[in-house]
């Protein structure tokens, strides 16, 4: 692993640096993976107050911590801590480098050697860790998987997806595949954020002895970020799911063994890294890198459970031909009284509207493109909408067309739906228990039994052939058994509900 040395860079003044919009940047940086590198000595310094190692989030470098957010401005955390009177310390990861997203091993496994050589140079002291998103899981791959335990001693994560993220589920389902491909988005770090992926790596951390040898804490936010921006709609799909910062939920944010300090309502994934929002509210358990009252293995079990999720989505997706109109058909079995129709291209030129069952023709318009920055989902796509009132029963039709040579789409509609479905089934099971429950949380209408087609897909999107057994239970609860794969992995599961929701997560199956 690579150091950069930047240890004898001279301290500037506080007079210096906050000029003029009171946001620092260290005094150098480098952008190689392994490297990492100081802020400036503040000038009130405290030697008692551990130093502060900032980890980023997926996609993320050093420059999360100091440089422009996506929608708030640039972040002034090092500015924060450095008025605070702390050492800040900047790691880069593998993502650093701008090539796409490492999984949490990969990038935990170059942490603790940062780690190791940053407790080095301040003398073996112990230091404390802020990380923003992915890099939670990131930091407790290298504390606990790597033994870098012994150079920290607390971690407070920001919006941490610890549990994984449904959008990530999204992006390697059954209908998202062409466009997250197109796009280059499905990379190493968004397929370790699948829920199944990241039960079986909860199920390696959790019962693992060193992870309870540091201290953590953490915290989430429930806006959803600027109206039509990405992250609002990432948000959109995620409401399903509970509350949300536009790409984590709030149940996801949290640790079984962990002390949840706040989940407010005022921040997003996005700014919930900014020193002005959170600093202060953190501060007071930076102070010190004890550990104490941190419960042993032992005392504090972790079981795998049932993951129990609401759904009133309809999903669909797949290539666009050039020049060539398709239709794709969503059912309403009632009138509702709204709906987000939310289509994601990769490319700007494609014509869009969309049919009501009456005939009348709405066009959708286009939004924004998400960035590849920290808080988008499928980055790169340009995202159209179509927001619509007292939605009428029956089929509604949206049609595309594209100019461009190589096109995809995926489409989303979150519908007030009076017969939403909720889908039972674990993170990590084995084959022999491999199984999901489909439950009606009200009374469906007499003689309306549910028409499923259900697709289980492995890690290269290839479909299992075996069919799903399902039987009915009752007309509000049916019963799912998966189909017997051929190794211990991952596995996306989609169930398409006629004129209903549709169903996307992901499982890890063990043999």
């Amino acid at each position: 692993m690579s150091l950069c040395l930047l240890m004898n860079s001279p301290a500037k003044t506080s007079a210096e640096v906050i000029q003029p919009y009171g946001k620092l940047k260290p005094p150098s940086e480098s952008f190689t993976p392994g490297d990492w590198f100081l802020g400036s000595t503040p000038p009130n310094y405290n030697s008692s107050k551990p130093p502060i190692v900032f980890v980023q989030g997926k996609n993320g470098s050093s420059t999360s911590w100091y440089g422009e957010t996506e929608y708030h401005g640039v972040n002034d955390m090092y500015t924060k801590a450095y008025e605070a009177g702390y050492q800040t310390v900047f790691v880069q990861l593998y993502d650093a480098a701008g090539n796409g997203s490492s999984d949490q091993y990969k990038n935990g496994k170059l942490l603790a050697a940062s780690l190791a050589q940053i407790s080095a140079h301040f003398g073996g002291k112990k230091v404390n860790i802020i990380a923003h998103s992915k890099g939670g899981p990131d930091t407790q791959a290298a504390l606990v998987s790597y033994g870098a335990h012994q150079y920290v001693g607390r971690v407070i994560t920001l919006a941490s997806p610890h549990h994984g993220s449904n959008l990530a589920d999204l992006a390697y389902s059954w209908y998202a595949g062409w466009l997250g491909s197109l796009l280059g988005a499905n990379d190493e770090g968004t397929y370790s954020l699948q829920i199944g992926q990241m039960a079986e790596f909860r199920s390696a951390i959790d019962n693992h002895a060193n992870s309870r040898k540091n201290k953590y804490y953490t915290l989430t936010g429930t806006n959803q970020g600027p109206a039509f921006s990405a992250l609002s709609f990432g948000g959109l799909y995620l409401s399903s799911y509970g509350d949300n910062d536009g790409l984590v939920n709030v149940w996801s944010s949290k640790l079984p063994y962990g002390t949840h300090l706040f989940t407010d309502a005022n921040y997003d994934h996005d700014n919930i890294r900014t020193g002005s929002a959170v600093f202060s509210r953190i501060e007071p358990y930076l102070r010190s890198a004890a550990t104490t009252g941190v419960a042993s293995l032992s005392e504090q079990p972790v079981e795998e459970e049932n993951i129990s999720t609401l759904h009133t989505q309809r999903v669909h997706g797949g290539p666009l031909p050039t020049n060539k109109w398709i239709e794709q058909s969503i059912y309403l079995n009632e009138a509702t009284a709204h709906g987000d129709i939310t289509i994601y291209t990769s490319s700007r030129d494609v014509e869009i509207e969309i049919i009501s069952p009456s005939g009348v023709t709405y066009p959708s318009f286009l939004v924004s493109q998400a960035s590849k920055g920290e808080t988008s989902f499928l980055a790169g796509a340009y995202i159209h909408t179509l927001r619509q009132t007292n939605m009428e029963a029956g089929e509604w039709v949206v049609r595309m067309k594209t100019k461009a040579k190589q096109d995809a789409y995926l489409l989303t509609a979150k519908i007030d739906d009076k017969e939403p479905l909720i889908l039972e089934m674990p993170g990590k099971v084995k084959q022999k228990d491999a199984q999901f429950v489909l439950k009606s949380p009200v009374k469906r209408r007499p003689n309306t039994p549910l028409k499923l087609d259900v697709h289980l897909t492995n890690e290269q999107g290839v479909e299992v052939k075996n069919p799903a057994a399902i039987n009915k239970v009752n007309t509000e609860t049916y019963f799912g058994a998966l189909p017997d794969v051929p190794v211990s992995g991952i596995y996306n599961l989609t169930i398409d509900v006629k004129g209903g929701p549709t169903i996307i997560r992901s499982v890890y199956i063990e043999k």
